[in-house]
């Protein structure tokens, strides 16, 4: 592994002065706002690596966590080659994450998960059950899905929700209906995962402190795609130490239909008092002329964190390495 001095060395010769900020900051909350092509999971990897080698924090004791598993998979890889050994940092999904909680909590097992195509057929049997007239089966029973699964990632109580697919009560008895499906058998689908989790933390505290503890690093990746639910099982994880290192860009969500929050991101600073900001604005993939017409488009969002990024280079057609 790379001694302290030279990794120092080595950052100050590889990286840009916003990154180098990002990769060196040790405790409390930081928010890295990095637009696309500017390095943001050079910086996560190398940022892994400066705790371990400068801070000597445990390779164990450090948290990653991405939307995708092909994500996390590409990152580990990626940290891997860099710290030129496997190093035992957790990397993983949310969902993969949180269903290692449940597991440790209520020995849940794969087995316990609800098969995609199962839903499909607790749904059909609940339709059959109450007599439902529909034109278009397979697009209302996406859309019921959709929505049971919005219900239980923005937290939206029962009795609050408008359906846009069917009548309030319709959906509600859907709901119920599929919830007990789901108990009898003793399956959770993957929203479950989220909402068992969230319950969990916040009702026990000795499980709480020991994952706090556990994980007193911890480091997000595309944090504009975040939920509801899932930011709250983050608080709580953060803890007191609030070591908490999200990066991501809110000019970039991509999931809003599946209750994606990038306002979440704009409510971190207020959630999480001293949060250091860092911008990584120089964009090394494309250039002038796309990087131009990108800020110009998205110009028109007001509702969103003040950046505008550069081009590393002159011409579109020509590619930079990132450094």
């Amino acid at each position: 592994m790379m001694r302290s001095r030279n990794w120092r060395q080595h950052l100050h010769s590889q990286l840009s002065k916003a990154q180098k900020e990002a990769v060196m900051h040790k405790d409390g909350p930081m928010m890295v706002l990095a637009g696309p092509g500017s390095g943001k999971t050079l910086v996560i990897t190398k940022r892994i690596q400066y705790l371990i080698s400068h801070y000597q924090i445990l390779p164990q004791r450090i948290l990653v966590i991405t939307f995708t598993r092909a994500a996390a998979n590409e990152m580990k890889e990626r940290f891997w080659r860099l710290a030129g050994e496997t190093l035992p940092v957790s990397f993983g999904t949310f969902h993969s994450v949180f269903f290692t909680i449940l597991k440790y909590a209520y020995h849940y097992s794969a087995d316990n998960i609800l098969p995609e195509h199962k839903k499909y057929d607790f749904i059909r049997e609940i339709i059959t059950d109450h007599e439902l007239e529909i034109d278009d089966e397979a697009d209302f029973m996406r859309q019921i899905i959709q929505e049971i699964s919005l219900v239980k990632g923005q937290m939206i109580p029962l009795a609050y929700y408008h359906s846009g697919c069917c009548g309030d009560e319709v959906f509600k008895e859907i709901y119920r209906a599929y919830e007990e499906k789901l108990h009898e058998n003793r399956w959770i689908d993957f929203d479950d995962i989220l909402v068992y989790t969230y319950e969990l933390l916040k009702e026990r505290e000795d499980i709480r402190k020991a994952w706090q503890q556990k994980f007193p690093y911890i480091l997000i990746d595309e944090f504009q795609d975040i939920n509801k639910i899932q930011y709250e099982i983050v608080k709580m994880l953060a803890g007191e130490t609030k070591n908490l290192f999200i990066v991501g860009d809110d000019d970039q969500s991509i999931y809003k239909f599946r209750g994606a929050r990038p306002e979440l991101m704009l409510n971190f600073p207020k959630d999480f008092e001293n949060t250091r900001q860092v911008i990584l604005n120089r964009n090394y993939r494309c250039g002038e002329e796309i990087v131009q017409v990108a800020e110009d488009i998205i110009s028109y969002n007001t509702k969103r964190f003040e950046k505008k990024m550069q081009p590393s280079i002159g011409s579109n057609t020509t590619r930079t390495k990132l450094p």
